[in-house]
């Protein structure tokens, strides 16, 4: 799952919806327990979360790119997704 997050990365920080690619941030977090309806019983779902502004074109291509890098990387995956949000104006952070 390491080189899934390192080339979902590569692939954002590479695309120029992304003016800047130090602020992304990729994580895997696994899933226990779960049931999904389609065989083989596997799945990857990616939630991408951006600042607003971008336009609903830029944020199908970012969507459809993480989706080609998972299919790449995760080529035995039974169903894989992703969706494109928009993070809240009131969202904040800090940086060292």
């Amino acid at each position: 799952m390491q080189a899934a997050c390192e080339a979902v990365f590569e692939a954002l920080a590479a695309h120029d919806a992304i003016p800047h690619p130090e602020s992304l941030k990729v994580r895997a977090i696994p899933c226990d327990a779960y049931r999904i309806g389609t065989a083989p019983s596997s799945f990857c779902h990616a939630v991408l979360a951006l600042l607003p502004g971008r336009s609903e074109t830029a944020k199908r291509e970012l969507a459809q790119l993480i989706l080609t890098v998972l299919r790449r990387q995760l080529p035995n995956v039974g169903s894989l997704s992703v969706d494109v949000a928009d993070l809240s104006p009131s969202y904040a952070k800090d940086v060292l």
